[in-house]
């Protein structure tokens, strides 16, 4: 009877786990887990001073979704969500964020990659702090985040069914203002810690009119879009152009081989490409390629957040395809 208890034992033990320890937590993992280091932008790195480890589930499988989880450097679950791609960034659904302590922090909605539909945040101590949606223009280009609720930190309900007055105050920023119909109305101040700017606009029906802001140095930009994103200097078929007729198909890449390259990559402040990552590619040079056309190309125009030039994180894919 040992033999056959000793099998019936081993069919009803779990797939092989195995654990690593990263920064002060061991993770248990399945061999087709990815774990890593990630910097502030939630870019892979492997710097001692990483800002937060990531665990990709089911990394090495092919599948419709996989679960991402990132964590501080002490352990403790900083955001769960799920990533349509194992690349861990185009989220799809509920994507939750903790403080620290392990307190809920913010609850949002993804569709395509980014923030659409209801969201809601709390404060560190547990107590309500916002209510909200982020809604589509007509052309589906930009989102807009319509203030329903708001409480501050004292627990008086400041915002109440998209009317009131909002005043915020994060460890990066601060702004307040008059909240008409869950939009900005009037005029708006704030500022912001990392750029160590301030700003001031002015809303007519939840629409930006007119908006100044000035850095360190006390120097005025003036402005009437919030954020512009980076684009090519020419427009982006050109930019395709520059990708197909500059991209060289390694020579060991099999005949009617094919795929996707995903590279992700910032665009600095005077338009050049910088720090170009493969996220993922299908393997015999092709996602070294594609960065060494993109550190070649230098013609974009830099993104400008509130007026300002600012660094921004770009992502591109490259489909691939070898002769037949």
């Amino acid at each position: 009877m040992k033999p056959i208890l000793f099998a019936l034992l081993f069919l009803l033990l779990p797939k092989m786990i195995f654990s690593q320890v990263l920064g002060n937590k061991e993770f248990a993992l399945s061999p087709n887990d990815r774990l890593l280091y990630t910097d502030s932008m939630r870019l892979e790195t492997k710097s001692k001073d990483f800002k937060y480890i990531r665990l990709i589930k089911d990394y090495k499988l092919n599948k419709e979704s996989y679960v991402v989880l990132d964590y501080y450097r002490s352990g403790v679950l900083e955001m769960e969500g799920t990533s349509r791609t194992k690349d861990g960034y185009s989220f799809e659904g509920e994507r939750t964020y903790y403080y620290e302590n392990g307190a809920k922090k913010t609850v949002y909605n993804y569709v395509k990659g980014r923030a659409n539909g209801k969201d809601y945040q709390w404060y560190e101590n547990g107590a309500k702090r916002l209510e909200g949606e982020y809604i589509e223009n007509e052309k589906k280009d930009i989102l807009q985040h319509k203030i329903n609720q708001f409480w501050d930190e004292k627990g008086e309900h400041k915002v109440v069914d998209g009317n009131g007055f909002f005043e915020d105050k994060g460890e990066n920023a601060s702004s307040k203002g008059e909240i008409k119909n869950g939009f900005p109305e009037g005029v708006w101040e704030g500022s912001f810690l990392k750029l160590k700017s301030t700003f001031k606009e002015t809303y007519k029906d939840g629409k930006l009119i007119s908006g100044e802001s000035w850095d360190e140095n006390k120097v005025s930009y003036k402005y009437t879009k919030v954020l512009i994103l980076p684009k090519p200097k020419i427009d982006m078929d050109d930019f395709d152009k520059y990708i197909w007729k500059n991209y060289r198909l390694p020579n060991l890449l099999p005949d009617g081989a094919k795929g996707k390259v995903f590279v992700r990559f910032i665009v600095d402040t005077d338009g050049r490409v910088v720090e170009p990552r493969v996220l993922r590619d299908i393997g015999y040079g092709t996602g070294q390629e594609a960065i060494r056309i993109l550190t070649n190309y230098d013609g974009f125009r830099p993104a400008e957040y509130r007026g300002q030039k600012v660094k921004f994180i770009y992502s591109l894919p490259i489909a691939i395809k070898g002769s037949n």
